[in-house]
């Protein structure tokens, strides 16, 4: 069994001190290793942004993808290789703006995989612009008079839209966020972790004090994930409360084909598969 440092990179990330990426990082490495998961049988899958760095402080396979196109290669490896364990890594203006229509449609097809969106409500490696999930009224570089928007709420959006693993971290508190990562990696199905992460030096107003004064863990409410109905009303009621109250932890849970389920021809990895009986001799000797 692998252990913790066999996730370690030999490279220092370079990320701001104080950022919650860092807590991130470690939260990922310690869920790979507490679920058993070798390095050379994982892969991170990012995109652009301070959180795209990601595949390089984790020892595994890694590919960085474009701005907002984490789930498109990650849902390609995935069933490539389904014994692959596979995490994309994005930010929330990557995955909820750009790529908000990748999120919508890997969700209704349930593929098996997981996906951790670093939600620090602006763009933080363009200097702190308004997000998709920057606050209505939030002043930033781009909304210097506060924003006009209202944001994307993406624990409802996950849940109406057919994820089977929705879950909400905090960057500050890492062995919480390690232990619903570690969930997402185990469960069959698609796996959202939103995280509540603090952009230290362009979000003066989403800090750790701002969220530690208001989150609070649905576990110790006695929340039942498998209840959709009371799972719905939970991933609504930060905004309905002015962010005065906002749960954090597995908001819901189903089990539920996967989308590779329904495929015969992935009951042996595509990457195991012959190619002879495809036929493709003559083209290859043309063209190879």
């Amino acid at each position: 069994m692998a252990e913790l440092n066999d996730f370690t990179v030999k490279e220092k990330p370079q990320w701001c001190p104080g950022c919650g990426d860092f807590a991130i990082n470690m939260a990922i490495k310690s869920a790979l290793q507490e679920a058993g998961v070798e390095p050379h049988n994982s892969v991170i899958v990012s995109g652009i942004g301070c959180s795209g760095k990601m595949p390089h402080f984790v020892r595994a396979y890694g590919f960085e993808s474009l701005h907002g196109r984490v789930l498109p290669p990650a849902s390609g490896i995935h069933l490539a290789n389904h014994e692959l364990t596979v995490i994309g890594v994005g930010g929330d203006g990557d995955g909820y703006g750009i790529g908000m229509g990748h999120f919508i449609h890997i969700m209704r097809r349930n593929y098996d995989l997981t996906y951790i969106v670093h939600d620090n409500q602006v763009y933080g490696l363009t200097t702190g612009q308004t997000a998709p999930t920057s606050q209505k009224g939030m002043k930033t570089k781009t909304t210097p008079y506060g924003n006009l928007e209202e944001p994307v709420h993406p624990v409802p959006l996950a849940l109406t839209m057919g994820a089977t693993y929705i879950a909400r971290g905090f960057a500050g508190d890492m062995k919480h966020l390690a232990s619903l990562i570690l969930g997402g990696i185990r469960h069959k199905g698609f796996a959202l972790i939103d995280v509540l992460q603090p952009c230290v030096t362009f979000n003066k107003l989403n800090t750790y004090d701002y969220w530690r004064q208001r989150v609070y863990k649905l576990e110790e409410q006695g929340h039942n994930p498998s209840d959709y109905a009371k799972a719905l009303e939970k991933a609504n009621e930060d905004w309905k409360t002015n962010y005065e109250k906002i749960p954090i932890g597995l908001f819901y849970k189903e089990d539920k084909p996967t989308y590779g389920s329904g495929l015969p021809q992935l009951n042996v990895p595509l990457v195991k598969h012959g190619l002879k009986p495809v036929g493709l001799e003559e083209a290859m000797d043309e063209f190879i």
